[in-house]
């Protein structure tokens, strides 16, 4: 038999003394209440409770043995109480791993939109760009890129990111700019692991062209990446949304801007559908949502929105 439910008629019955009535609140039947006493008075070898026509009272046993599991009942009962209100509202700490190219305004400001909404979730965020263990680590989200997921893993896609390959002007000025993807042949590459570690990227789309530049630095770091592309050390593929402020200030060029560029998608990746807290299910909807990451990308990333227009990166 259940011995959980067997202690809460124990308990209901010591309180209510009434075997009936404890029958009726619980949806129980008056022999299945006697039987599920009879259970927990066989585990701990004493008789709990005298019972004549007209009354029910504890023994003393019954009365130590109340003492010892009343509390444990209620604390039981308070912490379902407060998994349930979890479940239902946000609320909670939300632990997010993530690409150290999402540490920008743009992104920022969804964080923002959110916490508005939701005051009780708070974000724990880690952008080091390593590979995480989402269940043993405790995260509740990753959002990646390029991935490759462990079994019991679960993807919602929430949008589709553009790269671009970019290079410093005065480094092009010292090299010469290309004007078609042969020309970078083992050129130098600021390499990102997750995309063109090999220094393979693949030009006009699906059915295009691959060039092999050569790898001078690689990282999983895109930060690096864009610090020593803007020194002038190689050309690097980043995100466009990654780009866009150093473009727009000049301090990096958009290069063969013609070409058709990789397009990759973000997603969203978690452990389980199942209970889902309310801080993950809404976050995720909110990401996904009309004001969410799709539309942010569509932003100017790093710009103040007010501020002077400057020069554009190519349409895509």
């Amino acid at each position: 038999m259940d011995t959980l439910l067997g202690l809460r008629v124990f308990a209901a019955i010591a309180e209510h003394k009434s075997f009936s009535a404890v029958a009726d609140r619980l949806g129980l039947s008056p022999a299945m209440t006697s039987k599920h006493v009879q259970h927990i008075e066989a585990r701990v070898g004493a008789r709990l409770f005298n019972r004549n026509s007209r009354n029910v009272s504890l023994t003393e046993a019954g009365a130590k043995y109340l003492q010892t599991v009343g509390p444990l009942l209620d604390g039981l009962a308070e912490a379902e109480a407060q998994l349930t209100t979890d479940t239902l509202s946000p609320r909670g700490t939300l632990r997010i791993s993530m690409p150290g190219w999402m540490s920008n305004p743009a992104f920022a400001g969804i964080l923002s939109a959110y916490h508005q909404l939701n005051p009780h979730v708070t974000f724990e965020l880690d952008l080091s760009g390593r590979k995480i263990n989402m269940v043993e680590e405790g995260f509740d989200l990753a959002l990646r890129v390029a991935f490759k997921l462990d079994e019991g893993l679960i993807a919602r896609k929430l949008a589709d990111v553009t790269f671009q390959l970019v290079a410093a002007p005065s480094f092009l000025d010292r090299v010469g700019r290309p004007q078609s993807p042969d020309d970078l042949a083992d050129a130098p590459l600021l390499a990102y692991s997750r995309v063109a570690s090999d220094g393979r990227i693949r030009f006009g789309g699906a059915d295009g062209l691959d060039v092999r530049l050569r790898p001078v630095m690689v990282s999983g770091t895109e930060d690096i990446l864009q610090c020593a592309a803007i020194a002038g050390m190689g050309y690097a593929m980043l995100p466009n949304w990654a780009t866009r402020d150093d473009v727009s200030a000049g301090r990096l060029e958009v290069v063969l801007p013609q070409v058709t560029w990789p397009t990759l998608q973000i997603h969203a990746i978690y452990a389980d559908r199942s209970y889902l807290p309310a801080k993950v299910r809404s976050f995720l909807d909110f990401l996904a949502g009309p004001d969410g990451l799709a539309a942010a990308m569509q932003t100017r990333g790093h710009l103040n929105p007010d501020a002077e227009a400057g020069p554009q990166p190519p349409a895509r």
